[in-house]
């Protein structure tokens, strides 16, 4: 397997994506907002499309989309609209641009199925310098204000009375986040996503609730699922996104039965 330079690029692409979606998901897992991701993946559906009708980079204007829609579910949450209602505003809009930004393209467009199922094997030495890029950013972010992170995922409110930068924080890890499932989509796929950022996370809380430990555990879980995933799609010829997805969910099962 290793002979052929497209599998080692999902190698490594695997590898990278899970130490991302391990840290990002349970950011968001454990301030209760999965539903979070569902809602800027599928904004990206309308970056997607709106890449395809003028002829530019979907990855870019899909970003754009995943930023504008992250950010805006936090500014509507500001003015007291209910964040599970703000998901849905955002979730709503981008899957209807992005079906009418592609009837408008002119012809067929390919490439769409490996956003919408995913496509580990097309990733290509130059995403993963764009992974590699992200996960520095995320990491040295995480390094400079972990206890702050950790503080605003548990209790936001109390966070506020200590003073310390909830603003800051939520709007910097919702970036993040986006630029995080926007880079995921292309091992993923818009309909499998949610699940790389949720099923790690909720078997790892199944051994514990702090968070460090679950972060670590999140981050195995997910290379356990994915190089698992690649290889077993590699021998019986089967998608790989879908494969990783359900090695996920059978981790999921398993830890719950230790529970």
């Amino acid at each position: 397997m290793l002979d052929y330079p497209f599998f080692r690029n999902a190698l490594l692409g695997i590898v990278i994506i899970s130490v991302v979606a391990g840290i990002i998901g349970t950011y968001i897992v454990t301030r209760r907002q999965v539903f979070i991701a569902g809602g800027i993946t599928h904004t990206c559906f309308g970056g997607l499309g709106l890449g395809y009708f003028l002829g530019w980079n979907p990855v870019a204007t899909a970003a754009l989309f995943a930023v504008g829609g992250a950010l805006g579910v936090d500014a509507l949450a500001a003015r007291r609209v209910r964040r599970d209602s703000a998901i849905a505003v955002i979730w709503a809009v981008g899957m209807a641009l992005g079906i009418l930004f592609v009837f408008l393209s002119s012809g067929f467009v390919p490439e769409l199925n490996a956003f919408l199922f995913g496509s580990v094997l097309s990733i290509t030495k130059s995403d993963l310098l764009i992974f590699a890029a992200l996960s520095a950013v995320l990491l040295l972010f995480y390094a400079l204000f972990y206890s702050r992170i950790v503080a605003v995922s548990f209790d936001e409110d109390f966070s506020r009375t200590r003073r310390l930068p909830v603003k800051f924080i939520t709007i910097s890890m919702s970036v993040l986040t986006a630029l995080g499932i926007v880079l995921t989509i292309r091992m993923i796929g818009v309909m499998l996503l949610v699940s790389l950022v949720s099923l790690p996370q909720m078997a790892a809380e199944n051994f514990t609730r702090r968070y460090t430990p679950m972060m670590t555990l999140s981050i195995l879980f997910s290379l356990i699922a994915g190089v698992g995933g690649l290889i077993i799609a590699y021998f019986i010829d089967v998608p790989a996104s879908a494969t990783i997805v359900l090695l996920l969910a059978l981790l999921y099962l398993l830890t719950l039965l230790r529970r």
